[in-house]
């Protein structure tokens, strides 16, 4: 059985294509920088919160790990409407993304306030820092820089789970590859350049994941998070 590939056919949806892409790439950053923050709150909240505070954040945690990305969209984007939220699809996505990747993002973060030792805390004490400077230059930005890898590996893990989002109508670049394909009937084609297409996104945004590292935690922090691309990208 033979198969005579013509990638010419997409040509003329090369803008549908690039139309996904830019939805696919403004989600991920939002859902990235919403989710980051919510993530550090929630961590810090568990660490200095009193029990039930703890609780509340371990539950969230929880039921959001173990349940799948797809219901949480579909309550989001077909449940908040009964509850008098009327929200579009793309508003939907990002507020789901924000709400799964800050659960993640907790619990990564959490674990690395965990890994600061006592004893740097008690040496910020001894130097006269206030409580707010400890936790600010002591635990927070240490921890951060400890998880920043696996921070980033999620991160790329929330992009690529965008493609979700079309179960409710985001016109991101899975949607565009179903639209695509509809109309010229090449999946195969259609199906290895949204490949392509979310394989370049995924090194590019861990290439630039890695500068940020840099910038904010030194070099260290950016070596290890460069270590986990191929060797081609790092060349």
């Amino acid at each position: 059985m033979s198969y005579t590939f013509q990638f010419g056919a997409l040509a003329q949806y090369q803008g549908e294509f690039l139309s996904g892409l830019w939805l696919t790439v403004r989600l991920s950053v939002l859902s990235i920088l919403f989710g980051s923050v919510c993530g550090i709150v929630l961590a810090s909240l568990r660490s200095v919160g009193g029990r039930a505070v703890r609780l509340l954040v371990d539950t969230y945690v929880e039921v959001i790990r173990n349940t799948p990305f797809l219901v949480q969209l579909f309550i989001v984007y077909f449940g908040l409407p009964g509850l008098g939220l009327r929200v579009g699809a793309d508003t939907a996505a990002l507020i789901g993304m924000t709400i799964n990747l800050a659960a993640y993002s907790t619990e990564i973060i959490r674990a690395g306030i965990e890994a600061v030792h006592k004893s740097q805390i008690e040496a910020g004490e001894a130097l006269g820092f206030t409580p707010f400077q400890i936790y600010r230059h002591v635990i927070i930005v240490p921890a951060v820089a400890k998880v920043y890898p696996a921070l980033c590996s999620q991160f790329v893990l929330m992009m690529l789970a965008s493609s979700i989002c079309s179960a409710i109508s985001t016109h991101e670049l899975a949607a565009s590859a179903a639209f695509v394909e509809s109309q010229t009937y090449r999946s195969f084609e259609v199906y290895i350049v949204v490949t392509l297409i979310y394989l370049a996104l995924a090194l590019a945004l861990r290439a630039v994941l890695a500068l940020i590292g840099m910038w904010l935690f030194g070099r260290r922090v950016a070596r290890r998070t460069i270590a986990a691309l191929p060797e081609e990208v790092q060349a």
